[in-house]
């Protein structure tokens, strides 16, 4: 008779054996500390997250850091606690974005609450002409095409980096608007919307270079997805 060897457990550099719950922990907290953790695309995670959750809260807030759920969007992030009277270094390094990205970030968010109050459909997906669209009418006037779709190419190559459009796999130039933007660009910001848009578009110039905005259009800090 044959017998099947054991599958060795995975050791430390020290040669101390990693438990299963270790490594439960590892598989949720990893994703995070990288970025936004979908259900959609991380379902093994997303069950770990529901299972140990009071345990990654507690893992992350040693490191300064608060755990986010969104259980009705499906996906969970984390948050730079901020502690005026106490000296922690900060793990999620903030981002300031420029006066145009925070201006196409917001104008997506509006698309995207259009969409959830007339669609049922979870995923709003836009082409890079439909993006552009969004954005070019709130851009100086130029006569320059070529370098309008530039400018408008390089705020959405930003914007997907920032984690907040992803790129639709064999469509070409075609792109999701992620829902943790609803995070971002919260619902009083948006309810606002019009009145601070009036507020940038009287600072505009015709081909005048982008100024500083605000760090993130709904006040939070980002990280790079």
């Amino acid at each position: 008779m044959t017998t099947t060897p054991a599958t060795a457990a995975p050791t430390s550099a020290s040669g101390t054996a990693v438990s299963d719950d270790a490594l439960d922990l590892s598989r949720v907290v990893i994703p995070l500390l990288r970025g936004v953790l979908y259900q959609a695309d991380n379902p093994t995670g997303w069950a770990l997250l529901r299972r140990h959750q009071a345990r990654v809260r507690d893992h992350m807030l040693v490191m300064g850091l608060e755990l986010v759920i969104d259980e009705a969007e499906g996906y969970a992030h984390l948050r730079q606690l901020d502690h005026d009277d106490v000296d922690i270094p900060r793990l999620i390094p903030r981002h300031r974005l420029s006066f145009r990205v925070s201006l196409l970030l917001a104008l997506l968010r509006k698309r995207l609450a259009e969409f959830d109050a007339s669609s049922s459909d979870p995923r709003l997906i836009l082409t890079r002409d439909q993006v552009a669209e969004l954005i070019r009418v709130h851009l100086p006037q130029s006569t320059n095409e070529v370098r309008l779709a530039s400018e408008v190419d390089s705020l959405i190559g930003k914007v997907e980096a920032l984690g907040f459009l992803r790129r639709i796999t064999g469509q070409d130039r075609t792109y999701e608007v992620r829902r943790i933007l609803k995070a971002y660009v919260d619902a009083q910001w948006l309810a606002e919307f019009d009145e601070r848009l009036r507020e940038y578009l009287a600072t505009l110039e015709p081909d005048a270079d982008e100024a500083d905005g605000p760090a993130a259009a709904g006040g939070e800090d980002h990280t790079d997805g």
